[in-house]
């Protein structure tokens, strides 16, 4: 039996905390391979990391849930998803 093919969606993902970027956006990097999703990190910064993120819903929201766990040197206050209109 076939599955039905997953909807591709993409989002800009706006996470704000106490974030060592130098540590977190390496870790965001293998952390969106992981799950096979595309991502594209717009801004980094000591606060805030921006980026773009595509892949099925259900994997963004994993990926959703692995930021704002992360790891151990980062504090994530709050994670904001919007999505990107082609």
């Amino acid at each position: 039996m076939r599955q039905p093919p997953q909807i591709r969606l993409r989002e800009r993902m706006t996470i704000v905390g106490n974030l060592d970027a130098s540590s977190f956006v390496p870790w965001i990097r293998r952390h969106a391979a992981k799950l096979g999703l595309s991502q594209d990190i717009a801004h980094t910064g000591p606060d805030r990391i921006e980026l773009e993120v595509a892949g099925p819903e259900e994997l963004i929201d994993m990926m959703e849930m692995g930021c704002s766990l992360g790891p151990i040197d980062v504090w994530v206050d709050t994670i904001e998803r919007r999505p990107i209109d082609d």
